[in-house]
């Protein structure tokens, strides 16, 4: 049987100069095999061009971000995104809108960092122009930067979303989230989650409802609900209003249920105007006071009405004769105990 000679075990500097010399070819091959695939890609017209005339054209920070897209999309065609390359006709911001939009495309295919990376470069400055204009337009102190980073967060969480069948889809697109981000987060500020927007800035879709057998029998427990608190609300006016004056009785229903003017209220009441509209202001305020307390747990400021009270007559009430004041004329006496505080 012939004898093996036993292999000389070698030293560690050995192998590790071994190993590196291994991961060194694989990485040289494959360089090399990625140059040779994006030769391949621009001889067939799948590429962005040579990073040279791009460039020139285009200034060497897009020219270099533009490689990043390729490097690492290689392979990939990339036909729409040179089309707008070579488009020579394309003045500053329709060549942005043009990028922007196909790189968001490939984003949404893709989920290509360096597309997303060059999306943020191309129109951050015209986004926050945009979310600090909205900011402005509501008088809000927020700081813009703050959105800008959520609008952007928005356009990397939905991506699938996007609809690049227009050419300027990008900046439509964006337009609409920084909208809806402010108007979120004005909301958010504002008390009970409310903030008062201009109608045009509502969105234009409709909001989804719940038709499933619990939306509706929650839907009509609410509507319920509503009446019988509006039924209740009228059932507290009208009985507040039953303790009001003759003349602030009078005076709220030719205002309010006739919609007769102040003048010509003023006119058939025989007062003077700014005495009338202090008559209408007082009702108001004594009804709001009353149904105020009684919503807040309280016991309404009421005085129980006379006899003697119920005697006066709302012709008398009226006359001119009691002086052109409020509240029973120009006299200082006592409120009638009929009335509201």
């Amino acid at each position: 049987m012939p004898r093996t000679e036993p292999s000389t075990p070698r030293e560690p500097d050995e192998v590790l100069s071994a190993d590196r010399d291994a991961t060194g070819e694989m990485a040289r091959g494959e360089r090399a095999g990625a140059a040779a695939r994006r030769c391949r890609s621009t001889a067939e017209g799948q590429g962005l061009g040579d990073n040279v005339t791009l460039a020139a054209r285009f200034g060497a920070s897009l020219a270099a971000r533009l490689a990043e897209v390729e490097r690492e999309l290689v392979g990939l065609p990339l036909v729409d995104l040179r089309r707008v390359l070579d488009d020579t006709g394309r003045d500053a911001e329709t060549l942005r809108d043009g990028l922007s939009t196909q790189l968001m495309e490939l984003y949404r295919v893709h989920q290509a960092r360096s597309c997303f990376a060059l999306l943020y470069e191309l129109n951050r400055v015209q986004i926050l122009a945009q979310v600090t204009q909205r900011l402005r337009r509501y008088s809000s102190r927020s700081d813009p930067h703050d959105l800008l980073q959520e609008v952007f967060f928005n356009v990397y969480r939905y991506p699938k979303r996007f609809d690049s069948t227009r050419d300027d889809a990008f900046r439509v697109w964006t337009a609409t989230i920084v909208r809806n981000t402010v108007l979120k987060h004005l909301r958010s500020l504002g008390r009970s989650g409310r903030v008062e927007v201009p109608f045009e800035d509502l969105s234009e879709h409709p909001e989804s409802r719940n038709e499933g057998p619990l939306g509706g029998a929650i839907e009509r427990e609410s509507e319920g609900e509503c009446r019988r608190v509006y039924l209740y609300h009228l059932h507290l006016y009208l009985e507040f209003y039953k303790q009001l004056s003759p003349r602030e009785r009078r005076a709220l229903e030719l205002v309010e249920v006739e919609n007769v003017s102040y003048r010509e209220a003023a006119d058939m009441l025989g007062i003077r105007l700014e005495n009338l509209k202090m008559v209408v202001f007082r009702a108001r305020r004594k009804i709001y006071k009353a149904m105020r307390r009684v919503y807040d747990g309280l016991t309404p400021e009421l005085r129980p009405a006379r006899d003697g009270a119920a005697t006066r007559t709302a012709a008398a009430s009226l006359d001119p004769s009691e002086g052109s004041d409020v509240d029973g004329g120009g006299d200082s006496g006592p409120m009638p105990q009929g009335s509201l505080r």
